[in-house]
């Protein structure tokens, strides 16, 4: 329906443009319009009155000084008396005695499709005399009815020859947006679109759109690799269970059934580990994340180290306050704390020290191991996903490459960061900061 903001929207920007710039032209120009009707009528009065007053001035001054008035055509000026009878031996003009009144006071009266003007002079004998001047207003009315329509047809055609200017003006603004569209419609993979020389809003508009291509191209590359690496991460279990399950079901030997049902265990527990770590990191990706609330850092430390197995390497807590307020997610520093123990527990030989430091505006949780460490050439890679430093040891520890891909993704969506380098006893340091919960918040 014409007129509903659903057939608006659906017009072209041209069209929406041209419409706009029409009708507010139009309503300025009939605006105006109406305005000049209304003063025509009043414009015309005071033409009419100068001119009277114009002839007005000489007849005065030849009927004090004696003298026959002077032909003034237009224009009709008569000599009367004060009660208005004439004096100059022509007829008596139409004017009753309420207008001889009104012209004496110096008031201009409209009387018989005329108009008068009048002013009192005494005559050289000493009487006085009431000059008046007077010009016909045939076809006035019709005028000022007729000016107002063509005012307003005038507005009309304006409206129009506006709207049509529009029309054209925008296609040719226009005509590079089309062009950029055609070539973007042709482009490439990989390719971009070229700059307009004009340092205008449409070079930034082709500089915006090769950085979105730029941002859509790392994008869909990282997605290849993804999920590439996914497939391959989940071919090895899903394999390894395969071959592990004919093994059983060609060898029924009930000791080594109980063996490959072993294996099968460990193998679908890495299986559920690596789908939990992608559904995580999917979850990321889309968005999700839930509200942040200040969490208590030092109890999720001692929690974490609580919930480590038996038989890993000694971990020590420093914490060098009470109490250190964060601003995140509890189970979201469960996931960071549990991965970031597991990877040292993985490596470290002799202990492990899990610090926290608190500032102003941000709490560290710093973990040290004794381990081999990572290399630097590694260490700005080692929160990829699916990247191993050394790819068959990582595996046979149990490892999906998934959990430093985990952590440093949680810490980004918070606004925090994540570092690795160099433990005091030489083996790897993995560092996350949080932002601090101010203080009323972290008392809540």
């Amino acid at each position: 329906m014409i007129g509903s903001p659903s057939w608006w929207r659906g017009r072209s920007l041209q069209v929406r443009i041209t419409v706009l710039a029409t009708t507010i032209t139009l309503a300025c120009l009939l605006g105006l319009a109406v305005l000049a009707a209304s003063r025509l009528e009043p414009l015309l009065v005071d033409s009419v009155d100068r001119e009277l007053t114009s002839a007005l001035g000489p007849a005065t001054a030849d009927v004090a000084a004696g003298r026959p008035l002077a032909a003034a055509d237009p224009v009709s000026v008569r000599v009367l008396d004060i009660s208005g009878a004439p004096v100059d031996g022509r007829a008596r003009p139409q004017l009753d005695d309420g207008a001889v009144r009104q012209l004496k006071a110096g008031v201009a009266v409209q009387a018989d499709g005329s108009r008068w003007r009048g002013q009192v002079v005494s005559a050289p004998d000493g009487s006085q005399r009431l000059v008046v001047a007077g010009a016909g207003q045939v076809g006035f009315a019709a005028a000022v009815h007729y000016g107002g329509l063509w005012l307003v047809v005038v507005a009309l055609f304006g409206a129009v020859v506006a709207g049509l200017a529009t029309w054209l003006v925008v296609r040719f603004a226009l005509r590079p947006v089309a062009r950029m569209r055609a070539l973007v419609r042709s482009l490439p993979p990989g390719s971009r679109l070229p700059l307009p020389t004009s340092h205008d809003e449409l070079r930034a508009l082709a500089e915006e759109f090769n950085a979105l291509l730029v941002r859509q191209d790392e994008a869909s590359g990282r997605l290849r690799r993804f999920t590439g690496d996914a497939a391959h991460e989940l071919r090895s279990p899903v394999a390894s269970i395969r071959v592990q399950a004919e093994v059983a079901v060609a060898n029924p030997d009930p000791e080594l059934a109980q063996e490959t049902l072993t294996d099968i265990l460990a193998e679908a527990e890495r299986l559920s580990a690596l789908l939990d770590g992608l559904l995580s990191l999917a979850r990321s990706d889309a968005g999700e994340v839930p509200p942040a609330e200040p969490v208590e850092l030092v109890t999720e430390v001692r929690a974490a180290v609580d919930r480590l197995p038996a038989g890993v390497p000694e971990t020590r807590v420093s914490a060098a306050v009470a109490q250190a307020w964060a601003l995140g997610n509890h189970s979201e520093v469960e996931l960071v704390l549990d991965n970031l123990l597991r990877n040292a527990c993985r490596y470290a030989t002799g202990q492990i020290v899990v610090s926290v430091l608190a500032s102003r505006s941000h709490v560290r949780v710093v973990v040290d191991d004794d381990g081999p460490g990572i290399a630097p050439e590694h260490r700005a890679k080692v929160f990829d996903r699916f990247y191993r430093v050394a790819d068959d040891r990582a595996r046979s520890s149990g490892g999906t490459g998934l959990g430093l891909a985990m952590v440093a993704e949680t810490a980004r969506r918070r606004g925090g960061r994540v570092r690795v380098g160099e433990s005091p006893e030489g083996g790897a340091r993995f560092e996350v900061a949080w932002r601090a919960a101010q203080g009323d918040r972290a008392d809540r």
